[in-house]
């Protein structure tokens, strides 16, 4: 039987074989706990986060030492924002975000944070002028996406850190979907905290990062996780040795493949596109036609809610909006955030290209989809 198509690589990534073939000494062999400063055992597996943690930095444009090991971009986030504010402060973030930032934000509210949430417009970017005007006083930290996790938008994140900056105010951004996808530079970007995972990128699940700023804008943090004082005291905890000696593989690769690799998922994800819109009448794009991810496509079909579309194209692999949000039977916010009706949002699928897919099975993806859309309507 024939493996469906996987165009979920927005939720997850496959292990990519040659991350897997660094990381194995240090799930046999190499078991040394990095904290271990008295023998050979610790001081190799110090090395090789210390290479990890070398190869992540050069693949976003920052130091070595303004990178902090996590477990992922959840907790990165929340160290983000728990971090950086305390009662009284003013935080401001997206209607889009993940819900890693959102429900964190929720969090911070009640124990007397002050939230902002910026409206987007109907690509689903925020409007820089709208994150001037929301400033005040009070505010201590903004936090706005760099890709959507859903759609793929890509937000202005260089305007938008430039204007918190104008004001003094530090800038986070979650990327975790951009790295491996487009260029990140931390300079570029301007951005002070900076969310990543690595099994967005081909890496292992269980490990992320928190870029954290030095200078000349020195970002200070507070941890939320208390311990052994690891990780420059943020984030206190056995390091996840074999995890982040994969995630520092991981990088490396997708920086080395850039951007050769992002033409190719543009190619594919475009071709994906092509066949749908000449096979399902009234098929709608959901976010910016231009300004997102190469890889990402977010569409409404006609004719019926995707958590019923899906099951009938056991050949694809796909969501209905984010895995991380999978299990709950509301429409995304995302999607009504930027306008669309209950009934279009529910009617969404997002479609995401990887390293992995070949044209092959894009045409094969469109024909299964193309199918089951033609089926559900005539069902409805």
């Amino acid at each position: 039987m024939e493996q469906p198509v996987y165009l979920d690589n927005n939720a997850t990534t496959p292990l990519d074989e040659r991350v897997l073939e660094a990381m194995l000494p240090y799930l046999r062999e190499r078991f040394g706990n990095p904290s271990s400063a008295t023998h050979a055992f610790g001081w190799e597996a110090e090395a090789a986060v210390e290479l990890a943690r070398e190869e992540l930095a050069a693949a976003i444009g920052a130091e070595p030492q303004e990178i902090v090991f996590t477990g992922g971009a959840t907790e990165s986030d929340n160290l983000a924002l728990q971090g950086a504010l305390r009662p009284g402060d003013h935080l401001i973030v997206s209607a889009t975000e993940h819900h890693a930032v959102l429900d964190t934000a929720l969090y911070l509210a009640e124990t007397g944070v002050k939230v902002t949430v910026l409206p987007v417009d109907r690509f689903g970017r925020v409007v820089p002028e709208t994150l001037r005007e929301a400033i005040t006083p009070r505010t201590a930290l903004v936090s706005i996406m760099l890709a959507n996790n859903e759609t793929g938008t890509l937000n202005p994140v260089r305007e938008l850190a430039g204007i918190a900056h104008e004001y003094g105010i530090p800038f986070h951004t979650d990327a975790a979907q951009a790295l491996g996808k487009i260029p990140l530079d931390v300079e570029e970007l301007g951005v002070d905290l900076m969310s990543l995972s690595a099994h967005k990128c081909y890496g292992p699940k269980g490990v992320g990062a928190l870029y954290v700023r030095r200078r000349p804008r020195r970002v200070r943090l507070r941890p939320i996780q208390h311990g052994g004082g690891h990780e420059r005291g943020l984030r206190s905890g056995t390091l996840n040795v074999p995890g982040i000696v994969g995630f520092g593989r991981a990088a490396d690769l997708a920086a080395e493949a850039l951007p050769g690799e992002a033409r190719r998922l543009r190619a594919l994800r475009d071709e994906l596109w092509r066949r749908l819109k000449a096979r399902i009448p009234g098929l709608r794009l959901n976010g910016h036609p231009e300004l997102r991810l190469p890889n990402t496509l977010n569409v409404a079909l006609p004719g019926g809610r995707a958590e019923d579309l899906l099951p009938g194209m056991p050949g694809v692999a796909a969501a209905p909006g984010s895995a991380c949000t999978s299990a709950s039977t509301k429409p995304s916010h995302v999607l009504r955030a930027m306008g669309l009706s209950e009934e279009l949002a529910r009617s969404s699928v997002r479609l995401s290209v990887g390293r992995f897919n070949t044209p092959e099975e894009i045409a094969r993806a469109a024909e299964e989809i193309s199918s089951a859309a033609r089926l559900s309507t005539a069902r409805s």
